[in-house]
């Protein structure tokens, strides 16, 4: 997911809110949409790549393309500090558009699998995606079918008729749109059934508890089981316990990712991966 980071060290800096802040506060904002900026304008980012792997052959799939900004004084900036602000300020269909070009480009260089790439709702909304989508896929040369884009759940509640209409035009190019985090409480089976899926990710919070929990054991069967009736690949994140691959694999879940099978890693170590 975009907003997630895995054992490196983070920083956090204030983020607006509807109400008159601290001073303080207001500055280092300012100061961090200034280097927002001419991060952008220099393509300052920098992507680990966390594998996926098929629970039926244990072989790699593809991977998830996370997103870094190395900061030359704060460090490794947060996504969850920085995005909002890029949402805010429209800068994110820029770095939208970084990210699915340079993802695109990494993967070119895989000798197989799927690279997916996190789309921001304003990216949605602002009908950027299906051109900045082309332009990614045209400079690099990658397949549509090697493509794939994460949606959060919370972003299709609100998709309109434009919106549902661009994601049809994806799909029908070959590329994949996953819905992601399901299990949070916002999906439903009316809105699984409208939209042009090809893929489910099993939130986290879904499988932390598993096989233990009786609850979130239903949860999970039930949730392949739908995915699978609606023609989904079903994929678990967060797999961090032998007993839950064992327990995923045994209901019939498709793919997982997690501390248990990979971290995040550069481009260069996951392509040493893939090549062994």
């Amino acid at each position: 997911m975009l907003t997630e980071l895995h054992s490196q060290k983070t920083v956090s800096v204030p983020r607006r809110n509807g109400t008159r802040g601290n001073p303080a506060d207001t500055a280092e904002r300012r100061r961090l949409e200034h280097d927002l900026r001419q991060a952008v304008q220099q393509e300052a980012f920098t992507f680990h790549f966390q594998p996926r792997f098929s629970l039926r052959s244990g072989e790699i799939t593809g991977a998830e393309a996370l997103l870094r900004w190395p900061h030359r004084r704060r460090g490794l900036v947060s996504p969850s500090a920085f995005v909002p602000l890029a949402e805010q300020t429209g800068l994110i269909n820029k770095i939208g558009g970084i990210a699915l070009q340079r993802a695109c480009a990494e993967a070119m260089l895989w000798p197989r699998g799927t690279v997916a790439v996190n789309v921001s709702p304003r990216q949605l909304a602002d009908q950027h995606l299906i051109g900045q989508v082309a332009a990614a896929l045209e400079a690099t040369g990658l397949a549509p079918e090697r493509l794939e884009l994460e949606l959060t759940e919370s972003m299709l509640l609100h998709v309109d008729a434009d919106m549902l209409l661009s994601l049809s035009a994806l799909r029908d190019n070959g590329i994949g749109l996953a819905l992601d985090d399901f299990g949070t409480g916002f999906a439903s089976l009316g809105m699984l059934r409208r939209l042009p899926l090809t893929t489910m990710k099993l939130d986290r919070s879904l499988v932390r508890d598993l096989p233990d929990q009786p609850e979130d054991v239903a949860i999970a069967r039930a949730a392949v089981q739908t995915g699978h009736a609606l023609g989904l690949t079903v994929v678990a994140e967060g797999v961090e316990l032998e007993s839950q691959q064992d327990f995923l694999a045994a209901i019939g879940c498709d793919e997982a990712q997690g501390y248990l099978l990979a971290r995040p890693m550069p481009a260069e170590q996951f392509r040493a991966r893939l090549a062994a």
